[in-house]
């Protein structure tokens, strides 16, 4: 099978897949925001087809049963990877859909996640592992761009300039601490123990955007409503009476995207 002939099943695929999951969700998508999810598709493809057509196995579903918490609670890790046989080397790939520079400043947010990964693979199902690495499904803008508006060379730029795959350590000696670092949250879960960043955590911009954490994050969160460090907040970037503090809570997205998923579901 061709390039081409592979990139229209990928066409034919992604259009069953929205249909089934619309029909299940009851959510459409405009025509432009369809492209675009199509774009990202067809763009991993051809960045990413060598890996493609080595994977040995896919949806693998790695578990570590029966971890009880130092509160008593039990519980189990799950996870979902994919492995890749190049010769003789082994790899696991997990992806994210992070943006890649974010998961490059954070990779001990991923080395965690991996370790324990990587302990199921090797210790529990006797399986050899050589390298693990993330990969980043979010499309950077220069990508993006380069695919709807550049010419044929702007885009062959933009693809070696794209590094989706991010190689990340494993360390078997840090398993344990990790699976402490679950078990507490666990207990934090079942003792309804919940804390929001502080006010100043809320006002950073997050790694490799020029957004605020509060933009990013809370404008997703229905806790803001009550949520202190929001309100702080609110506070520190300058609302001084209800107009101003309602511009806040009834922030759900900017005006254009917005207008899109009123379209949508009209449609």
């Amino acid at each position: 099978m061709t390039s081409q002939d592979m990139e229209e099943k990928i066409k034919e695929m992604f259009e069953k897949n929205y249909q089934s999951l619309r029909f299940e969700g009851g959510h459409a998508l405009t025509e432009n925001t369809r492209q675009l999810a199509l774009d990202q598709v067809i763009a991993y493809y051809r960045k990413l087809r060598h890996i493609a057509e080595q994977v040995t196995e896919t949806e693998v579903k790695l578990t570590l049963p029966n971890e009880i918490t130092p509160n008593g609670n039990r519980f189990n890790i799950e996870g979902v990877v994919s492995i890749v046989q190049d010769g003789e080397e082994i790899r696991m790939y997990d992806l994210k859909t992070h943006d890649p520079d974010f998961i490059r400043e954070h990779t001990e947010f991923y080395e965690d996640q991996l370790n324990v990964y990587a302990h199921v693979w090797q210790k529990l199902r006797n399986n050899r592992l050589d390298k693990t690495a993330i990969i980043s499904t979010a499309l950077p803008e220069k990508v993006k761009n380069a695919m709807e508006f550049g010419n044929e060379e702007d885009q062959k730029l933009a693809f070696e300039d794209w590094t989706p795959v991010i190689e990340i350590e494993c360390k078997e000696e840090n398993v344990a601490r990790t699976i402490e670092e679950f078990a507490n949250v666990v207990d934090n879960i079942e003792d309804r123990v919940f804390s929001a960043p502080d006010a100043e955590r809320l006002m950073e911009k997050e790694p490799g955007t020029n957004v605020k954490f509060a933009t990013y994050v809370c404008r997703s969160c229905d806790a803001r409503f009550s949520c202190s460090a929001y309100r702080e907040y609110v506070r520190q970037s300058g609302a001084r009476n209800q107009s101003d503090i309602w511009k806040y809570l009834e922030d759900t997205g900017d005006e254009a995207s917005n207008e899109k998923k009123i379209l949508a579901n009209l449609k």
